[in-house]
């Protein structure tokens, strides 16, 4: 068993931060072989720009099925800060050919700014480090980072978040709502899922929430990504969500096998608690439709007047649930995805952008031919 990640650096005075028990948030600590768990810290410390919480992920991390063990996939990490501009400024400085030229040219205030744009990162691709290793590092602030991971305002991060990765450096207000967003993960996935189904079926689910709406999916993606990835990651999976799963009311998991109370009460209760813009988003579409069904006027969702209860069981016993939860997932997800691909023209340049967008279609022309 790996140690646990490194803690993050003392707060600076009167900072409002969650104490948490120790044992907090132990799911969220996988397990990666020592040889790989001190590379990724080693390159993380190797930073001099102040990170608060980073985590690795991919297949460069955890397994997936259809790569070869000759395989050296790049290296993925996600750092999240509390200033942009300043962790820019200070890595500008260290690593200016981490940067494209232009970006590199128009210093850390344009990066930051740009970094801003939905859903808020600024990626640096096909970085080369030590022994030939090449990485690929995403930068957010903890603010953005948390208000994805607690409202899935972009479903960018925190969807990334419902897969297996590796914590490195730690902080508190972070674990803490990434269990948030673990145990929405589950509650989205059981809304989709009938009375009864297996283990690998609630994986793939929570694993697809976030691909739902990728445009990349259609064309620079595997089409078994999804399946790869669960296939090769069950152990990673059961550590992150069992103890989640089988602490929610009317759901019973026995071996690999998995058993929900899917009435509309129970669906009721899972819906309530959704995040907020996925809610929101639930609750529009009907409104209107319930709405429409009646010969009296809808009330709004703020209205006193409508009785939430009543309102969120006739949604959970509708019939069409499934289709509206994972079209609004989607496009929830879309936009952001979209910009984020445009912002890689900035932030790679032309050259890593042909590179990056070649592989993948590689892979996805590969997949298909197989």
């Amino acid at each position: 068993m790996s140690p646990a990640p490194r803690p993050a650096p003392p707060l600076q005075p009167g900072t409002r931060v969650p104490l948490l028990p120790p044992q907090f948030g132990q799911n969220q600590v996988l397990a990666v072989p020592d040889k790989t768990r001190a590379l990724l810290e080693e390159i993380v410390a190797g930073f001099n720009a102040p990170i608060r919480y980073a985590f690795a992920y991919g297949s460069g991390v955890f397994g997936q099925d259809g790569y070869k063990d000759s395989d050296r996939p790049q290296l993925d990490f996600m750092f999240a800060v509390t200033h942009a501009d300043h962790f820019h400024s200070i890595n500008l400085h260290q690593n200016p050919k981490h940067y494209a030229l232009a970006p590199r040219l128009l210093g850390s205030d344009f990066i930051s700014r740009v970094q801003t744009l939905s859903p808020g990162l600024w990626f640096n691709p096909y970085v080369k480090v030590k022994d030939g290793v090449t990485i690929k590092y995403g930068v957010t602030t903890v603010d953005n980072l948390c208000a994805d991971l607690l409202g899935w305002k972009s479903l960018y991060m925190a969807g990334r978040m419902h897969k297996p990765i590796r914590v490195i450096k730690d902080d508190p207000r972070v674990r803490l709502t990434q269990q948030v967003n673990l145990t929405s993960a589950v509650r989205a996935a059981l809304l989709t899922l009938p009375e009864r189904f297996d283990e690998r079926e609630l994986f793939q689910r929570i694993t697809g929430i976030s691909y739902a709406g990728d445009p990349r999916m259609a064309f620079a993606e595997n089409p078994r990504k999804i399946q790869n990835i669960v296939n090769a990651q069950q152990e990673q999976f059961r550590e992150l969500y069992h103890r989640l799963v089988v602490g929610l009311p009317g759901v019973h998991w026995t071996g690999g096998n998995v058993e929900q109370d899917a009435s509309p009460q129970a669906r009721a209760l899972l819906l309530r608690k959704l995040p907020s813009n996925l809610r929101v988003r639930i609750d529009t579409h009907y409104q209107s439709k319930l709405g429409s069904s009646s010969s009296a006027a809808p009330s709004s969702p703020s209205s006193p007047s409508r009785d939430e209860n009543v309102f969120w069981h006739k949604v959970g016993a509708a019939s069409d649930l499934t289709e509206v939860m994972n079209s609004e997932m989607a496009s929830i997800v879309k936009g952001p995805a979209t910009i984020q691909s445009a912002k890689g023209l900035v932030s790679a340049g032309f050259t890593k952008s042909l590179m990056y967008a070649g592989e993948k279609v590689g892979k996805w022309w590969s997949s298909k031919s197989a």
